[in-house]
């Protein structure tokens, strides 16, 4: 209930929601926020952070260590406080790219998602799931997008753990 009143309020006061909890005014969105959503690249700097970079068609993953003055220990003595960095494959990009995009109001463009990933996103997701998800009102499907409904969202971890079951 809290949920819907907080949307509520804030569609009101001229901030819809573009992501699962975030808010703006339309042209105020994060454009990090929204390009890491959206599988761009992205450098993570700092401890704990994470980086994705394309390479030659591979993503490069790079996770920061999580402690500050380990993070600082390995910049002083290794030039860098990656905690791993290295390609990641492309299943487990496409995974990503769902768990990521469905967080979004506008959900996951399919055309950008066989970019990214060499896969058409239906593959990727159990077509049973995917079929009772959409009966039941949870992720609406269309030759352009697919999106989590407001209903979705607010189930999101149950819709993400049908469609990649």
């Amino acid at each position: 209930a809290l949920y819907a009143v907080t949307q509520e309020g804030l569609w009101g006061a001229g901030m819809p929601a573009y992501e699962i909890s975030n808010h703006a005014r339309p042209g105020g969105e994060c454009r990090h926020n929204l390009a890491v959503w959206r599988g761009g690249d992205y450098v993570g700097i700092g401890p704990g952070a994470h980086g994705r970079v394309g390479v030659d068609g591979r993503t490069y993953a790079t996770r920061g260590l999580g402690a500050p003055e380990k993070w600082l220990i390995g910049v002083e003595q290794a030039g860098h406080g990656d905690a791993s960095a290295t390609f990641i494959t492309l299943s487990e990009r496409a995974e990503e790219l769902v768990l990521l995009g469905l967080r979004l109001t506008d959900g996951i463009d399919l055309h950008r998602f066989r970019t990214l990933t060499g896969r058409d996103l239906v593959e990727v997701l159990d077509h049973d799931s995917l079929a009772r998800l959409i009966d039941a009102g949870a992720v609406q499907l269309d030759q352009d997008r697919l999106r989590a409904t407001t209903d979705g969202r607010q189930r999101l971890d149950w819709v993400l753990r049908c469609l990649l079951a």
